[in-house]
């Protein structure tokens, strides 16, 4: 899979000004892009600001947090990421029509 969030603009965010981690930073795209869709119920939009933003945060976040090691101040998922995604997710109401 191929990744909709150009992965120059995670380059920006992560102020990197060379192409030396172009494909890993393109794989964790790819993958908050697939955490995305998993977490809301619903295709990742690459065309919607708030989603893209979500991938940036969450693909910045994994991109600085590779080490296995727990330090006591890490956490899975950065701050604001299911902020931003909450209004996507697909409600089951458990009511028919």
């Amino acid at each position: 899979m191929t990744a909709q969030t150009p992965v120059a603009l995670l380059k920006s965010q992560l102020n990197i000004d060379h192409d030396l981690d172009g494909a890993l930073l393109a794989h964790k795209l790819g993958a908050a892009e697939i955490w995305i869709a998993n977490y809301t119920g619903v295709p990742f939009d690459g065309a919607n600001a708030a989603q893209v933003e979500a991938a940036l945060q969450l693909a910045s976040y994994w991109f600085e947090q590779r080490e296995a090691a727990f330090d006591g101040s890490s956490k899975a998922i950065p701050f604001g990421v299911r902020d931003l995604l909450e209004s996507f997710k697909d409600q089951v109401t458990g009511h028919g029509a």
